[in-house]
């Protein structure tokens, strides 16, 4: 995975969290500074499986993915359920929230 933290940070709405399969919720300002420093260091992530949630007001999206990841020094291959929340700004749709868990 490229690390492109500029380009995430372009898919993300200022208000982003990332709510960890610890229940840690972190804000995107934190995140995209812990990639940026290699806190948090992501190799390969690998979809397994994904759908579209289009019910209601906030459209969603929840993968399954395999997961090679650094996160504070500890290297391993979680599988995670990522699950999105989406909203429209500008021209394009962003991500506003994300929640992790295991599969």
């Amino acid at each position: 995975m490229a690390g492109d933290v500029a380009e995430l940070d372009s898919i993300l709405a200022d208000e982003f969290t990332l709510t960890h399969m610890t229940g840690y919720v972190q804000s995107k300002a934190e995140w995209l500074d812990a990639i940026d420093t290699g806190q948090m260091q992501y190799h390969r992530m690998e979809t397994m499986e994904a759908t579209i949630n289009t019910e209601g007001t906030t459209p969603g999206l929840t993968a399954r993915t395999l997961t090679d990841a650094t996160i504070w020094g500890s290297r391993a291959t979680w599988r995670l359920t990522l699950r999105s929340w989406f909203e429209p700004h500008e021209d394009e749709w962003v991500i506003t929230r994300t929640v992790a868990s295991t599969w």
